[in-house]
């Protein structure tokens, strides 16, 4: 396991400041403009969902996702106990779906009974979305202020086919964290 980093693999490179190199990364990271993404998961009859900006596919074989929850928010004590979690990519012109999973907290209201959706395999799946996955939560870590879930991939539909396999305006372009910088979230992370 790799332990150091670049810098200490470096010695005759002056180190930099803490501050200075946070705020480098900060202004790097802010210039790539990840796609934002809605997880849903539900155990018993309780649902949960919520705008993620943090996941990415971390393994081809086998295939696997990490998606990031911040504990302040709803959907997290739901996930922590669920098995199962979906993963929606949102098109550009689903800024009303980003607002209703973004800016609204599932303390407050079910946002389940303001968009279509599914079941499936014991997730909510959102309907009208470009692209969906259900994934098994294999891992769970502490990342920072986030806690990760490691998920490995059961079923899903791309190209906009949607549960009910009726197309998405939109589909090929994701909706992205530049896309949404407007939003007020539902809790603090």
């Amino acid at each position: 396991m790799l332990t150091t980093t670049r810098q200490e693999q470096t010695p005759n490179r002056p180190a930099l400041p803490p501050a200075a190199t946070e705020l480098g990364a900060a202004e790097a990271l802010s210039r790539m403009d990840p796609p934002m993404v809605v997880v849903t998961t539900a155990t018993g009859d309780a649902a949960a969902g919520c705008l993620v900006e943090f996941s990415a596919q971390v393994s081809m074989d086998p295939l696997r996702y990490l998606v990031a929850i911040s504990p302040a928010n709803a959907t997290f004590r739901v996930a922590c106990a669920a098995d199962r979690i979906a993963v929606h990519t949102l098109g550009r012109g689903q800024l009303d779906l980003a607002r209703l999973f973004g800016e609204h907290t599932g303390d407050e209201m079910d946002k389940f009974d303001h968009c279509s959706w599914s079941r499936v395999d014991g997730v909510p799946v959102l309907d009208a979305v470009p692209s969906w996955f259900v994934g098994r939560v294999l891992q769970q870590w502490p990342l920072g202020d986030h806690v990760g879930f490691l998920l490995g991939f059961l079923r899903g539909s791309v190209d906009g086919a949607g549960v009910d396999g009726a197309g998405v305006d939109g589909a090929t372009a994701s909706l992205s964290a530049s896309d949404v910088e407007g939003l007020s979230a539902g809790h603090d992370a």
